[in-house]
């Protein structure tokens, strides 16, 4: 007998620099019924996003009217610039029977949690595994000015605080390892979310 199960969201979140992207890539590639939540934002473009696939850019005054008409399950300001999690599409995906993975931040937890079910949620918060070495990838990266670093190291200290809202918290001081323990969260979780429909199955073929 084949089982499905109830699909289900995955929060993921942690500072800036402590591997929550690469986390979320490699757990979207080696699992076809996982999609990633893709934000709206209006930041600016950097030379290798693809629009629609890392985020969908959006004009400020586009982003406000989509505020207006509730069309986002979650929203922030980060470093003056507008998030947001367009309602549709993650719908969509759940109705299709497949997990949504977010890749966002303490704030959008928060408010997808009060809109969803807690068992229909499963959140995990990514530790680096220092301050010290938090800031030697930001600076690594390149991507940003010093000020910028600067603040993202301050952002990154507040986030931080927040580990405690999470279901599981992982300190990613090896990327492998830390990719298997989330792996091993959403199995575990898959296994608690066997649809209604094939659990009854299940019981009148052998219970009954």
């Amino acid at each position: 007998m084949f089982i499905s199960h109830q699909p289900f969201l995955i929060i993921i979140s942690s500072p800036s620099g402590a591997g929550k992207s690469t986390l979320c890539k490699m757990t979207i590639q080696n699992d076809p019924l996982i999609k990633l939540s893709i934000s709206a934002t209006t930041r600016p473009q950097r030379p290798q996003e693809v629009h629609g696939q890392h985020y969908y850019f959006t004009k400020q005054n586009e982003f406000d009217e989509m505020l207006r008409n509730k069309e986002f399950l979650e929203s922030a300001k980060v470093f003056e610039y507008n998030y947001g999690t367009p309602r549709k599409l993650v719908e969509d995906e759940l109705k299709n029977g497949n997990c949504v993975l977010f890749d966002i931040d303490w704030q959008g937890a928060r408010q997808i949690k009060e809109k969803f079910a807690s068992e229909a949620i499963v959140s995990i918060f990514i530790l680096p595994p220092s301050l010290q070495e938090l800031e030697r990838r930001l600076r690594i990266r390149a991507q940003d000015s010093e000020e910028v670093v600067q603040k993202r190291m301050e952002k990154a200290k507040d986030e931080i605080s927040h580990f405690n809202e999470y279901d599981f918290v992982l300190i990613n001081d090896d990327l492998a390892n830390t990719y298997s323990k989330i792996r091993s969260i959403i199995e575990s979780k898959r296994s608690g979310r066997i649809s209604k429909v094939d659990l009854q199955k299940f019981v009148s073929q052998n219970l009954s």
